[in-house]
């Protein structure tokens, strides 16, 4: 499921305008679950964020997403395959999947309810306000505990703006966008809990560190060598593995 949400990658609706770019670091945990007779071990992963001026990077595992507002595009890539998949915004997803998934896209729609449950923690240094979060898939339900902060250095409304309006490609409708923006600031944990084909699943994301700092030289940008395809393979939705 945390391949399928990765998928779900983000239109930006309004200009984020930040004087340097902002840096997130976050660190991914699953538990360990069997599915289908198949034990799956527990995993850990880092998961990478650059925001710019109009443009975004995220880095998870063996998967890169690059939105680039500047050009209208956004890109994603395999780096194992080295190759990438260009689409212009915004994102009709339909368009980039195998045509053997395609009969999928019905099912993947999401409906969403969100509540602030009145508590406050600390998370690392940030000081957060608890929601619980319902989502829901003909295949799955999955429930959510989020603790979100305002005190990051970036304009975390128009970040939230940019994620609710991506959101539409396929997966929300309107009702379920609007219960997303209910939670006030950006996520700092999340734990995900669901059940997929019979398998409980547990996914915790914590954020390590939000940095103010100069990009590395290139990483709003497709490596060079980079081959274009026209479509997404289902090992580019799997996360290159």
């Amino acid at each position: 499921m945390k391949k399928i949400l990765f998928a779900v990658v983000f239109f930006l609706a309004i200009a984020v305008f930040l004087s340097a770019d902002v840096y997130i670091k976050s660190n991914v945990h699953t538990n360990a679950f069997t599915m289908m007779g198949k034990n799956q071990p527990a995993k850990d992963e880092v998961m990478e964020q650059w925001i710019g001026n109009n443009q975004m990077t995220n880095i998870s595992g063996d998967k890169i997403m690059i939105l680039d507002m500047n050009k209208n595009l956004m890109f994603i890539v395999n780096p194992k395959e080295k190759s990438y998949v260009e689409t212009s915004l915004p994102l009709d997803m339909s368009k980039l999947i195998p045509k053997e998934m395609a009969p999928m896209m019905a099912m993947m729609k999401m409906t969403v309810k969100v509540a602030p449950n009145g508590k406050t923690q600390k998370v690392g240094t940030w000081n957060c306000t608890g929601y619980d979060v319902d989502m829901s898939m003909s295949m799955m339900q999955m429930k959510m505990k989020v603790w979100a902060t305002t005190e990051v250095p970036f304009d975390w409304k128009a970040f939230s703006k940019m994620y609710a309006n991506v959101a539409k490609m396929q997966f929300m409708d309107d009702s379920s966008i609007a219960e997303f923006m209910k939670i006030n600031g950006y996520q700092i944990l999340s734990e995900m809990t669901m059940n997929v084909m019979g398998a409980d699943m547990k996914v915790t994301t914590q954020v390590a560190e939000i940095t103010k700092k100069a990009a590395p030289a290139g990483v709003y940008s497709i490596p060079a060598g980079f081959t274009k395809k026209d479509s997404l393979s289902l090992q580019d939705l799997r996360g290159g593995q």
